[in-house]
């Protein structure tokens, strides 16, 4: 039996007013917070495989069964393909395939960032799937591009691509990006095989999906005045 998915509800009809004021003070000050002792230990596993096997790396935050994380092995088969998730009990859906060049990490994703950037790894690809929509507008900072970790996501670097089926997230994470500096596009998704089960739910309830691609290498210029040019 097919069961329709609810379109994302909110109370928010434009990008956030409070956006571009919280952005400029997360990227003024710097963000610490400490790294939970699971995410320490599935990190190590990370950078054990790099060291036996030095390559380019591919995260995929927020991966849920890590489906999209096998995908995007077979896309990347020259690079280590991570997949981090928080969940133990998604993580366990996940079906193993014959591809060696991916890991999945029970673990916060934005402690793996923060130990990326302290150990200096640096990202090709950085993908954020269908990250959890915090759709009332107070909740605002919650979201990637509201929260004070954001400018760990730009520091490490890469190509970016995050989708939605709420355009209006994907849109403000594309105003983040640009106000950071940064050059990228947001575009409707184009029918292709689903990246992940969400996607697939969401394309058979005939939602529009959105995306940001957006490449951290592609510095916007500013000129004397500070405006973007």
């Amino acid at each position: 039996m097919h069961i329709d998915s609810r379109r994302v509800s909110s109370n928010q009809l434009h990008t956030h007013t409070n956006l571009p004021s919280l952005l400029q003070r997360h990227l003024q000050h710097r963000h610490r917070k400490p790294v939970a002792e699971h995410s320490r230990t599935a990190f190590d596993v990370l950078r054990e495989a790099l060291e036996s096997q030095p390559r380019p790396l591919v995260l995929d935050s927020f991966c849920g069964t890590g489906r999209s994380t096998a995908l995007l092995a077979q896309r990347h088969p020259k690079h280590l393909v991570v997949g981090v998730d928080k969940s133990a009990h998604r993580l366990a859906r996940h079906v193993e395939t014959k591809d060696e060049n991916y890991l999945l990490l029970q673990a916060e994703c934005e402690d793996i960032w923060q130990l990326l950037l302290g150990a200096e790894i640096p990202l090709e690809y950085h993908y954020l799937l269908y990250p959890n929509p915090w759709p009332k507008s107070r909740h605002i900072q919650r979201r990637v591009h509201g929260n004070a970790t954001f400018p760990w996501l730009l520091r490490l670097g890469g190509i970016i691509e995050l989708r939605s089926n709420w355009r209006l997230y994907v849109e403000e994470f594309g105003l983040a990006m640009h106000l950071a500096g940064y050059c990228g596009n947001v575009f409707l998704l184009p029918e292709a095989d689903p990246l992940t089960l969400f996607e697939e739910k969401y394309r058979a309830s005939g939602h529009e999906l959105w995306a940001y691609v957006g490449d951290t290498s592609k510095k916007l210029h500013r000129d004397a005045t500070g405006v973007l040019g």
